[in-house]
């Protein structure tokens, strides 16, 4: 189950035994928000909590949050006055800080309004280790995730036409994302930002990698399940990468799993395995069954027939981003009151 989150910025952190190996999964920046700075600018810190971007220079305002190996300041800029949110990793050796280009360099990819974008970055040397720096736009409303615990706390639930129109958001960044060859492998709701006007922005990139893996003996299966064990949430990870065959594809359909996970989260207010793993019960068993829908579901029979369209077990029978977009478009033209902007 998710933890309570502190706005503006937050972490969660799991442990399991799984696998015969622990893993543990960090989540940050969950308030970021999109400003129009050049990306590729170099960091340099100075003192007395100010900081150089490109001879700009933006003062330190205070800590927003810290896990076990990142760090979160909010800082603001001295003459646009605006404010920004400085991710530090900390790369404890040679596959740290690979993992943290590797993360640049999947912000880099990718200009799209729902995709988060990287303002700057560099790598800095302090105190004899190495700490990467990546410069981001915060936003005040904070995740998809805050929003829901709000209407939960409150009694509320989220109107099927917000719902449609951030689900539309979200499929066009990923398909952005599986039209360049990659998948997210990470995608939750304290990984999806929302700006005031709902628009959601996919974050934490840092689990990214190619879409398509051919996976070739056990060994390799091994790898890549300890891998997935490591970097892709329990709760939200798809059947085929808690027991991957010793000859299969892993593809991008991984993400639309999770896309499920996380529409049944914006209609329930809470993940369909959240429960499970919180129990203590396998999550691995759990998600080989039918998603079940609560008889007191009060939204359209279209929007759950999708959400039972996307939560499939078998891959090769899960649809790819396009169709659901294409579901989306759909349920939004059907009635007038599920009508909404483009995201």
């Amino acid at each position: 189950m998710h933890q309570k989150y502190v706005s503006p910025a937050s972490f969660t952190s799991q442990e399991e035994e799984a696998g015969g190996g622990r893993w543990r999964k960090m989540t940050a920046l969950k308030s970021l928000s999109l400003n129009n700075v050049k990306m590729g600018q170099t960091l340099c810190i100075c003192s007395r909590g100010s900081m150089t971007i490109e001879n700009k220079k933006y003062y330190f305002v205070q800590k927003l949050d810290e896990g076990g190996f990142s760090y979160v300041d909010l800082v603001e800029g001295a003459k646009d006055g605006r404010f920004y949110a400085l991710k530090r990793i900390l790369c404890h050796d040679r596959e740290g800080h690979q993992e943290a280009q590797t993360e640049v360099e999947m912000h880099q990819l990718f200009s799209h309004p729902n995709v988060l974008s990287l303002v700057a970055h560099t790598f800095a040397d302090r105190g004899g280790k190495t700490e990467a720096w990546l410069l981001l736009p915060y936003i005040r409303k904070g995740s998809l995730w805050s929003v829901l615990e709000k209407l939960r706390d409150k009694g509320n639930s989220m109107p099927e036409k917000q719902i449609l129109q951030i689900l539309r958001g979200i499929c066009s960044g990923l398909k952005a994302i599986h039209e360049k060859g990659y998948a997210h492998r990470d995608l939750k709701p304290t990984n999806v930002l929302l700006d005031e006007d709902d628009r959601p922005l996919l974050m934490d990139l840092g689990s990214m990698n190619r879409a398509r893996i051919e996976v070739r003996g056990t060994r390799e299966a091994m790898t890549i399940q300890d891998w997935a064990a490591q970097r892709c949430t329990i709760s939200y990870r798809a059947p085929e990468l808690f027991n991957v065959e010793s000859h299969c594809i892993i593809d991008e359909r991984t993400d639309i799993w999770s896309l499920g996970c996380v529409l049944y989260c914006m209609m329930m207010l809470e993940g369909p395995y959240d429960m499970v793993f919180q129990r203590g019960d396998s999550v691995a068993l759990a998600v080989q069954n039918p998603v079940t829908i609560p008889q007191s579901c009060s939204y359209s029979q279209g929007l759950q027939m999708l959400l039972s369209s996307i939560m499939v077990s078998n891959p090769q029978e899960r649809p790819n981003v396009n169709w659901v977009l294409d579901q989306v478009h759909d349920l939004q033209s059907r009635s007038p009151n599920t009508q909404t902007n483009a995201v």
